[in-house]
């Protein structure tokens, strides 16, 4: 089972950042440099995660687009096709009651290859703006990665393990930034229960 895209919260990642500098001022040396290094980190992971969000649904609209183009061009093909054939018909018709309208007959033949020509050429376009938007799926499908949510569920006990065992060595940043991923990771699970219980 994938797990559902949900949008990030806007404000935790800045209250985190907000924690992690704040926690910076008030250690110095490598502790201080390690948390604005975390901190920075954070707000470009963040960035990159509000960015990929919106090239998702860029991407899902472009694809509805697409579907109803791809529709509305079947619906378009069907009606020249059954117009065709009625026109054939026609012919058949003309050519049957008198010989004195063959004339007649050429020159609508003549219209109906070039309806059926428009109608080719209609068709080779739409099929290779079919095979562009399954380039462009496919090159989406290769960067996306599916993770099954009972993996993601055991994460936040392995967070608290580490937590735990920073805090025993006395590592204060370690500790923190173990809960701040378990926290996290934590919300994005509670999120995911909230839309799958919908």
């Amino acid at each position: 089972m994938s797990a559902t895209v949900v949008s990030l919260p806007s404000n935790t990642g800045d209250e985190t950042v907000d924690f992690l500098r704040r926690m910076a001022s008030m250690v110095s040396g490598r502790n201080g440099e390690m948390l604005l290094k975390a901190a920075a980190q954070i707000e470009c992971l963040t960035k990159r995660a509000t960015s990929a969000e919106q090239l998702y649904h860029s991407q899902q609209e472009e694809s509805t687009r697409n579907a109803e183009l791809r529709e509305a061009a079947a619906l378009a093909s069907d009606a020249q096709l059954r117009q065709i054939d009625a026109l054939r018909n026609e012919l058949a018709q003309v050519t049957a009651t008198a010989a004195a309208e063959r004339a007649t007959f050429a020159a609508e033949r003549s219209r109906l290859l070039g309806l059926m020509q428009d109608a080719e050429a209609r068709l080779v376009g739409m099929t290779a703006e079919l095979d562009e938007f399954k380039t462009a799926v496919d090159k989406f499908n290769e960067t996306a990665v599916a993770v099954p949510i009972e993996i993601l569920r055991l994460a936040p006990a392995q967070f608290d393990f580490l937590a735990d065992g920073f805090a025993r060595k006395g590592d204060v940043i370690s500790q923190a930034m173990s809960e701040i991923g378990g926290c996290a990771l934590d919300q994005v699970l509670a999120g995911t229960d909230r839309s799958e219980s919908r």
